[in-house]
């Protein structure tokens, strides 16, 4: 039986609904969307503000690609479909969707991860374990892709959390599909504009909130509570039977204690430098990864950096927070050994190591160092290829070129998204950065500001023993200049480096600017 336009406004508080016209029983016959070019006959268009656009405007391109009802934050007058006036129409999407699609997530036992770094690792490692437990079908929605058990698809190119109606949308394709869990990442931004709303989660685990975002959140404790919109879900969702409301936080984190007191059922907590409920002892560490030993058992991770060992342990108490035995979780470890655009080797016969990641933050990029650096032979260097993006945190910039500078050998500066920004205002800023921390450019640091040739150059700077690391982008595909999303992969620009060639397909490869060798 179709719903109604009641039914999916009773998903809405009473007093977020300003005004209403129209026939509220009109049926619902196809999804609600919040942009204009997703309509389908029947479906609800959500009018909402955006940074650039306001959706108002193109509630008559809605209604004439067949759009059976309007919400909407303006007061709009004889429009030809039902109209609802909301107090905020971002905030309301998420649960209208949710509503159409019969609210999903309450048939799935939904594990929401959030935290500045590691959020992806987290939730591959926990969907490696729950794939070999007993009676469960995981699926996930990560920065990566989104899987249903089956089939995968992207969930973008510089979006973490998809759309509110994508997200309900996933989610009902994983009902569909008989799976029984879902593994979600929560970015602050995808929070904070309701994207996750009409999400009911079970557990919420952190894995650390560090320097990020600022641009967007005015402030680090704004961030921080942002974060905080996630375990305030927790205490807010539909309860399921036999399934306690759980949080899991990182000890070793400053805010531990700060999501530790938010409400929930029962709280778990990892780290590696406190006591825990599941602390990391007798840690080995490996060239490609490390063992220790949690609660008794030893474990082996496949994937290289302290760092890692965390991202592990909170997928472990995820894991046994849901019922998970100690056998699944150490053969869902070990299978885990590549994760796209995670400290990512890039072999092409050259006697140096070459790796991506997507370290794209202060905390990120000295873990990723770090980790670098004890994969070092003696007398081996360490080659830091990195930028920082335009339109966000402007205080990151120098604070990742110190990092740079203190803990490489060798630092290329170069474009990582400048969008509209200007490219060599960034580079100042982080050759700033690299000079306070005694760097002297020409000698310890290059600003190359096209990318391919910025990898280009790391490797004929690199010599036997060495190793080249490229930083800021990851799995990404793309690479943002002005307003035009250009295709970038740094595995292929790495790989055509090793070649013997730059990758010289981004707007700036026509005016390369050289490293020392």
């Amino acid at each position: 039986m179709a719903k109604t336009l009641r039914d999916l406004l009773a998903a809405i508080p009473v007093s977020d609904i300003v005004a209403s016209a129209g026939d509220l029983t009109t049926p619902m016959g196809a999804p609600v969307v919040d942009s204009s070019h997703d309509i389908q006959p029947g479906g609800v268009f959500v009018a909402r503000g955006g940074m650039s656009t306001d959706g108002h405007n193109f509630i008559g391109a809605a209604i004439a690609a067949g759009a059976a009802a309007i919400v909407g934050e303006a007061d709009m007058a004889s429009l030809p479909v039902p109209y609802i006036r909301v107090r905020n129409a971002q905030q309301a999407v998420g649960k209208l969707a949710a509503a159409y699609y019969g609210f999903p997530s309450r048939k799935l036992a939904v594990i929401g991860v959030t935290g500045t770094d590691g959020k992806t690792t987290t939730c591959h490692l926990l969907h490696s374990i729950l794939t070999r437990a007993d009676n469960m079908r995981p699926g996930y929605i990560s920065t990566i892709a989104a899987d249903f058990g089956d089939a995968t698809a992207p969930t973008g190119l510089h979006v973490t959390t998809p759309s509110a109606p994508q997200v309900q949308a996933n989610l009902a394709k994983m009902v569909k599909a008989r799976l029984t869990h879902c593994i979600l990442e929560m970015t602050s931004h995808g929070l904070a504009q309701g994207r996750l709303n009409g999400v009911d989660i079970d557990l919420a685990a952190l894995t650390n909130v560090q320097h990020e975002h600022l641009d967007y959140h005015g402030s680090w404790a704004a961030y921080r509570d942002a974060k905080a919109i996630m375990f305030r879900m927790l205490a807010d969702s539909w309860r399921k039977p036999n399934m306690p409301k759980t949080s899991i936080v990182n000890i070793d984190d400053p805010s531990a204690d700060y999501f530790a007191a938010l409400p929930a059922s029962r709280v778990l907590r990892y780290g590696i430098q406190r006591e825990a409920d599941f602390r990391a002892s007798d840690i080995q560490r490996e060239a490609a990864g490390s063992r220790f030993r949690v609660c008794g058992h030893t474990l082996q991770l496949r994937l290289p950096g302290g760092f890692n060992i965390a991202n592990a342990l909170a997928a472990i108490a995820a894991a046994r927070a849901l019922g998970v035995e100690w056998d699944a979780i150490e053969r869902g470890l070990f299978a885990v050994n590549l994760i796209s655009g995670r400290m990512e080797r890039i072999v092409a016969g050259q006697d140096f190591i070459a790796m991506v990641d997507f370290a794209h933050t202060p905390n990120a990029l000295k873990s990723a160092l770090t980790a670098c650096r004890r994969m070092l032979a003696d007398g081996g260097r360490l080659i830091a290829v990195m930028g920082s993006a335009g339109l966000r945190d402007v205080q990151k910039r120098r604070l990742m070129a110190e990092t740079a500078a203190q803990l490489a050998d060798f630092s290329i500066l170069t474009a990582e998204d400048p969008r509209t920004e200007s490219l060599a205002d960034i580079l100042e800023a982080m050759a700033q950065g690299c000079r306070a921390q005694g760097g002297s450019e020409g000698e310890t640091f290059w600003r190359i500001p096209d990318r391919g040739w910025a990898i280009y150059q790391a490797c004929q700077l690199a010599r036997a023993g060495d190793l080249v690391i490229v930083c800021g982008k990851g799995h990404e595909q793309s690479m943002c200049f002005g307003a035009t999303e250009f295709p970038w992969d740094d595995r292929e620009a790495l790989r055509s480096a090793l070649a013997g060639a730059p990758l010289d397909t981004l707007p700036t490869a026509d005016k390369p600017t050289y490293a020392a060798h």
